[in-house]
Protein backbone atom coordinates (compact mmCIF):
# COMPACT_ATOMS: atom_id res chain seq x y z
CA UNK A 1 0.00 0.00 0.00
CA UNK A 2 0.89 3.48 -0.20
CA UNK A 3 1.53 6.15 2.42
CA UNK A 4 3.18 9.44 3.07
CA UNK A 5 6.15 8.77 5.86
CA UNK A 6 8.18 10.97 7.39
CA UNK A 7 11.67 10.29 6.57
CA UNK A 8 13.30 12.58 9.15
CA UNK A 9 12.49 15.20 11.50
CA UNK A 10 12.23 18.65 9.32
CA UNK A 11 10.39 20.82 7.38
CA UNK A 12 7.48 19.16 5.00
CA UNK A 13 9.90 18.09 2.28
CA UNK A 14 10.80 15.31 4.77
CA UNK A 15 7.46 14.00 4.15
CA UNK A 16 7.48 11.51 0.94
CA UNK A 17 6.18 8.68 -0.49
CA UNK A 18 6.58 5.43 0.05
CA UNK A 19 5.06 1.57 -0.38
CA UNK A 20 4.59 -0.55 2.91
CA UNK A 21 2.93 -3.87 3.12
CA UNK A 22 -0.72 -3.96 3.65
CA UNK A 23 -1.58 -4.06 7.42
CA UNK A 24 -2.21 -7.84 8.86
CA UNK A 25 -5.04 -6.87 12.10
CA UNK A 26 -4.31 -7.98 15.21
CA UNK A 27 -6.91 -9.90 17.10
CA UNK A 28 -8.48 -7.28 18.25
CA UNK A 29 -7.92 -5.06 15.45
CA UNK A 30 -9.70 -4.60 12.13
CA UNK A 31 -8.28 -2.65 8.67
CA UNK A 32 -10.20 0.56 7.69
CA UNK A 33 -9.45 1.34 3.93
CA UNK A 34 -9.10 5.28 4.24
CA UNK A 35 -10.68 7.21 2.00
CA UNK A 36 -9.85 10.55 3.45
CA UNK A 37 -7.03 12.16 6.35
CA UNK A 38 -6.87 15.41 7.88
CA UNK A 39 -4.01 17.35 8.20
CA UNK A 40 -3.74 19.17 12.05
CA UNK A 41 -1.15 21.13 13.63
CA UNK A 42 -0.24 18.41 15.87
CA UNK A 43 1.20 16.22 12.73
CA UNK A 44 3.23 19.50 11.72
CA UNK A 45 4.98 19.59 14.89
CA UNK A 46 5.37 15.85 15.20
CA UNK A 47 6.83 15.97 11.54
CA UNK A 48 9.85 19.06 12.44
CA UNK A 49 10.51 17.16 16.02
CA UNK A 50 8.92 19.85 18.45
CA UNK A 51 6.87 16.99 19.94
CA UNK A 52 9.50 15.00 20.51
CA UNK A 53 9.62 15.40 24.55
CA UNK A 54 6.15 13.76 24.85
CA UNK A 55 6.79 10.89 22.24
CA UNK A 56 10.62 10.09 22.68
CA UNK A 57 10.85 6.58 21.21
CA UNK A 58 9.45 8.05 18.09
CA UNK A 59 12.30 7.89 15.22
CA UNK A 60 11.81 8.17 11.59
CA UNK A 61 10.19 6.81 9.18
CA UNK A 62 7.20 6.80 10.42
CA UNK A 63 3.49 7.16 9.19
CA UNK A 64 1.93 10.79 10.73
CA UNK A 65 -2.26 10.94 11.25
CA UNK A 66 -4.83 11.25 13.76
CA UNK A 67 -8.05 11.16 11.76
CA UNK A 68 -9.31 8.99 9.14
CA UNK A 69 -12.96 8.27 7.35
CA UNK A 70 -12.91 5.45 5.18
CA UNK A 71 -14.12 1.30 5.36
CA UNK A 72 -13.97 -1.30 7.06
CA UNK A 73 -12.92 -3.94 4.87
CA UNK A 74 -14.13 -6.95 6.19
CA UNK A 75 -17.89 -5.75 6.03
CA UNK A 76 -17.74 -2.27 3.75
CA UNK A 77 -19.03 -0.02 7.24
CA UNK A 78 -18.24 3.40 6.84
CA UNK A 79 -16.68 4.52 9.37
CA UNK A 80 -14.61 7.83 11.12
CA UNK A 81 -12.17 7.35 13.56
CA UNK A 82 -9.61 8.66 15.46
CA UNK A 83 -5.98 7.19 15.78
CA UNK A 84 -4.87 8.25 19.64
CA UNK A 85 -1.46 8.66 17.97
CA UNK A 86 0.45 10.02 20.82
CA UNK A 87 -0.62 6.98 23.36
CA UNK A 88 0.61 4.70 21.29
CA UNK A 89 3.68 6.17 20.24
CA UNK A 90 3.04 6.84 16.52
CA UNK A 91 2.92 3.24 15.71
CA UNK A 92 0.20 3.69 12.63
CA UNK A 93 -1.32 7.14 11.48
CA UNK A 94 -3.36 7.73 9.06
CA UNK A 95 -1.30 9.16 5.91
CA UNK A 96 -2.42 5.70 4.04
CA UNK A 97 -4.76 3.80 2.32
CA UNK A 98 -5.03 1.65 5.04
CA UNK A 99 -4.59 0.92 8.88
CA UNK A 100 -5.03 -1.94 11.40
CA UNK A 101 -7.19 -0.10 13.85
CA UNK A 102 -8.69 -0.55 17.22
CA UNK A 103 -12.22 -0.71 16.48
CA UNK A 104 -12.89 1.31 19.79
CA UNK A 105 -11.73 4.42 17.56
CA UNK A 106 -14.49 4.20 15.29
CA UNK A 107 -17.80 5.53 14.76
CA UNK A 108 -20.30 4.67 11.96
CA UNK A 109 -20.31 7.15 9.22
CA UNK A 110 -23.72 7.63 8.31
CA UNK A 111 -24.43 7.96 4.50
CA UNK A 112 -24.34 10.72 2.86
CA UNK A 113 -21.71 12.31 4.54
CA UNK A 114 -18.72 13.03 2.47
CA UNK A 115 -15.85 11.21 3.52
CA UNK A 116 -13.51 14.49 3.42
CA UNK A 117 -15.51 16.17 5.60
CA UNK A 118 -16.23 13.38 7.90
CA UNK A 119 -12.31 13.15 8.52
CA UNK A 120 -12.71 16.59 9.40
CA UNK A 121 -14.23 15.64 12.57
CA UNK A 122 -12.84 13.24 14.79
CA UNK A 123 -9.55 15.09 16.53
CA UNK A 124 -11.05 18.36 16.44
CA UNK A 125 -14.67 17.83 17.61
CA UNK A 126 -13.87 15.10 20.16
CA UNK A 127 -11.57 17.84 21.46
CA UNK A 128 -14.17 20.44 21.47
CA UNK A 129 -16.45 18.31 22.73
CA UNK A 130 -14.80 16.80 25.82
CA UNK A 131 -12.87 20.69 26.67
CA UNK A 132 -16.66 21.70 27.10
CA UNK A 133 -17.56 18.96 29.28
CA UNK A 134 -14.24 19.86 31.69
CA UNK A 135 -15.18 23.36 31.89
CA UNK A 136 -18.78 22.25 33.19
CA UNK A 137 -20.88 25.29 32.28
CA UNK A 138 -24.65 25.75 32.70
CA UNK A 139 -27.12 26.82 30.50
CA UNK A 140 -26.59 30.66 30.35
CA UNK A 141 -23.03 30.85 31.62
CA UNK A 142 -20.63 33.21 28.88
CA UNK A 143 -18.10 31.09 27.31
CA UNK A 144 -14.80 32.36 25.73
CA UNK A 145 -13.19 30.74 22.67
CA UNK A 146 -10.28 31.67 21.13
CA UNK A 147 -9.50 30.34 17.10
CA UNK A 148 -13.02 30.01 16.47
CA UNK A 149 -11.94 29.85 12.85
CA UNK A 150 -10.11 27.04 13.45
CA UNK A 151 -11.20 23.36 13.95
CA UNK A 152 -11.88 22.83 17.60
CA UNK A 153 -12.63 26.07 18.24
CA UNK A 154 -15.33 26.36 15.30
CA UNK A 155 -17.04 22.85 16.51
CA UNK A 156 -16.65 24.41 19.70
CA UNK A 157 -18.73 27.35 19.14
CA UNK A 158 -21.28 24.93 17.76
CA UNK A 159 -21.22 22.83 20.69
CA UNK A 160 -21.91 25.38 23.17
CA UNK A 161 -24.47 27.44 21.42
CA UNK A 162 -26.38 23.97 21.76
CA UNK A 163 -25.72 23.38 25.20
CA UNK A 164 -27.29 26.89 25.60
CA UNK A 165 -24.03 28.63 26.53
CA UNK A 166 -23.71 32.55 25.46
CA UNK A 167 -20.52 32.08 23.38
CA UNK A 168 -17.92 35.08 22.58
CA UNK A 169 -15.71 34.14 20.29
CA UNK A 170 -12.33 35.26 18.81
CA UNK A 171 -12.41 35.28 15.04
CA UNK A 172 -9.24 34.96 12.42
CA UNK A 173 -8.69 37.84 10.04
CA UNK A 174 -11.71 38.39 8.09
CA UNK A 175 -13.53 35.26 9.22
CA UNK A 176 -15.81 37.09 11.36
CA UNK A 177 -18.91 36.31 9.08
CA UNK A 178 -18.44 32.53 9.56
CA UNK A 179 -17.94 32.54 12.80
CA UNK A 180 -21.20 34.61 13.14
CA UNK A 181 -23.00 31.99 11.52
CA UNK A 182 -22.00 29.41 13.63
CA UNK A 183 -24.28 30.95 15.95
CA UNK A 184 -21.71 33.08 18.62
CA UNK A 185 -23.33 36.27 20.18
CA UNK A 186 -20.47 37.89 19.75
CA UNK A 187 -17.48 37.80 17.38
CA UNK A 188 -14.04 39.65 18.11
CA UNK A 189 -11.61 40.24 15.76
CA UNK A 190 -8.05 38.04 16.92
CA UNK A 191 -6.10 41.04 17.66
CA UNK A 192 -9.01 42.35 20.04
CA UNK A 193 -7.79 43.35 23.76
CA UNK A 194 -9.80 41.11 25.90
CA UNK A 195 -9.05 42.83 29.29
CA UNK A 196 -11.95 45.11 28.13
CA UNK A 197 -14.97 42.95 27.71
CA UNK A 198 -17.74 41.34 29.98
CA UNK A 199 -16.23 38.68 32.45
CA UNK A 200 -16.58 35.45 31.19
CA UNK A 201 -17.45 31.94 33.23
CA UNK A 202 -15.28 29.74 31.20
CA UNK A 203 -12.52 30.42 28.38
CA UNK A 204 -11.29 27.60 25.81
CA UNK A 205 -8.19 28.86 24.43
CA UNK A 206 -8.19 26.49 21.14
CA UNK A 207 -5.52 28.68 19.80
CA UNK A 208 -4.17 29.29 22.48
CA UNK A 209 -2.98 32.50 23.33
CA UNK A 210 -1.98 31.30 26.90
CA UNK A 211 -2.82 32.42 30.41
CA UNK A 212 -2.89 36.76 30.52
CA UNK A 213 -3.90 36.89 27.47
CA UNK A 214 -6.91 34.47 26.93
CA UNK A 215 -8.23 34.54 30.65
CA UNK A 216 -8.14 38.89 31.34
CA UNK A 217 -12.00 38.64 31.14
CA UNK A 218 -12.18 35.69 33.01
CA UNK A 219 -14.22 35.64 36.27
CA UNK A 220 -12.78 34.76 39.51
CA UNK A 221 -13.05 31.67 39.94
CA UNK A 222 -13.41 30.52 36.26
CA UNK A 223 -11.77 28.05 34.70
CA UNK A 224 -9.64 27.97 31.52
CA UNK A 225 -8.95 25.12 29.06
CA UNK A 226 -6.10 25.02 26.76
CA UNK A 227 -5.51 23.03 23.77
CA UNK A 228 -1.54 22.95 25.11
CA UNK A 229 -0.60 23.04 28.00
CA UNK A 230 -0.03 26.31 29.35
CA UNK A 231 2.49 28.41 31.21
CA UNK A 232 0.57 30.27 33.86
CA UNK A 233 1.98 33.41 35.60
CA UNK A 234 1.85 33.43 39.35
CA UNK A 235 -1.67 33.39 40.24
CA UNK A 236 -2.93 36.84 42.07
CA UNK A 237 -6.66 35.94 40.83
CA UNK A 238 -8.47 32.43 41.63
CA UNK A 239 -8.31 30.76 38.57
CA UNK A 240 -7.91 27.38 37.30
CA UNK A 241 -6.28 26.06 34.35
CA UNK A 242 -6.77 22.89 32.96
CA UNK A 243 -5.04 21.21 29.35
CA UNK A 244 -7.46 18.67 27.13
CA UNK A 245 -6.03 15.32 26.25
CA UNK A 246 -8.20 14.47 23.88
CA UNK A 247 -9.46 10.55 23.96
CA UNK A 248 -11.05 8.46 21.78
CA UNK A 249 -14.67 8.06 22.77
CA UNK A 250 -17.13 6.23 19.97
CA UNK A 251 -20.02 6.83 21.26
CA UNK A 252 -19.60 10.74 21.74
CA UNK A 253 -17.97 10.58 18.26
CA UNK A 254 -21.26 8.61 16.84
CA UNK A 255 -23.40 11.38 17.98
CA UNK A 256 -20.85 14.09 16.61
CA UNK A 257 -20.98 12.33 13.36
CA UNK A 258 -24.83 12.11 13.31
CA UNK A 259 -24.93 15.78 14.20
CA UNK A 260 -22.93 16.43 11.17
CA UNK A 261 -24.93 14.38 8.79
CA UNK A 262 -28.03 16.41 9.65
CA UNK A 263 -26.47 19.74 9.16
CA UNK A 264 -26.42 20.76 13.15
CA UNK A 265 -22.50 20.58 12.83
CA UNK A 266 -20.20 22.18 10.08
CA UNK A 267 -16.90 22.02 8.87
CA UNK A 268 -14.77 23.54 6.14
CA UNK A 269 -12.54 21.41 3.77
CA UNK A 270 -9.96 23.99 2.39
CA UNK A 271 -7.60 22.07 0.23
CA UNK A 272 -8.15 18.25 -1.07
CA UNK A 273 -4.97 16.46 -2.35
CA UNK A 274 -3.64 13.14 -3.21
CA UNK A 275 -2.04 11.48 -0.38
CA UNK A 276 1.40 11.99 -2.18
CA UNK A 277 1.02 15.70 -1.77
CA UNK A 278 1.25 15.28 1.99
CA UNK A 279 4.16 17.38 1.71
CA UNK A 280 2.13 20.37 0.12
CA UNK A 281 -0.14 19.94 2.52
CA UNK A 282 2.03 20.38 5.23
CA UNK A 283 3.56 23.73 3.44
CA UNK A 284 -0.16 24.72 3.06
CA UNK A 285 -0.86 24.55 6.97
CA UNK A 286 2.00 25.55 8.09
CA UNK A 287 1.80 28.90 6.01
CA UNK A 288 -1.95 29.44 7.72
CA UNK A 289 -4.70 31.74 6.89
CA UNK A 290 -6.72 28.93 5.64
CA UNK A 291 -10.38 28.56 5.51
CA UNK A 292 -10.84 24.84 6.77
CA UNK A 293 -8.76 21.82 7.07
CA UNK A 294 -6.33 20.13 4.32
CA UNK A 295 -7.74 16.80 3.41
CA UNK A 296 -5.55 14.07 2.14
CA UNK A 297 -6.78 10.94 -0.54
CA UNK A 298 -6.05 8.46 -1.83
CA UNK A 299 -5.05 8.89 -5.71
CA UNK A 300 -7.97 8.42 -7.89
CA UNK A 301 -10.68 9.88 -5.47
Amino acid sequence: MRVAEVTAFGGPEVLRPAERPDPEPGPAEVVVAIRAATVNPTDLSTRDGSRRRRMPDLEPPFVLGWDLAGEVQSTGARVVGMIPFVQIGGRVGAYAERAAVDPSWLAPLPEGVPFEEAATLPLNALTARQSLDMLGLAAGDTLLVTGASGGVGGFAVQLAVADGLRVIAVAGRDDEEWVASLGAHGVLARDADLSGIEPVDGVLDAVPLGPGASTAALRDGGMAVFTRPPNPPEPDRALRYETILVKPDAAMLSGLAEQLAVGRLRTRVAHVLALVEAARGHELAKAGGLRGKVVLVPEGR
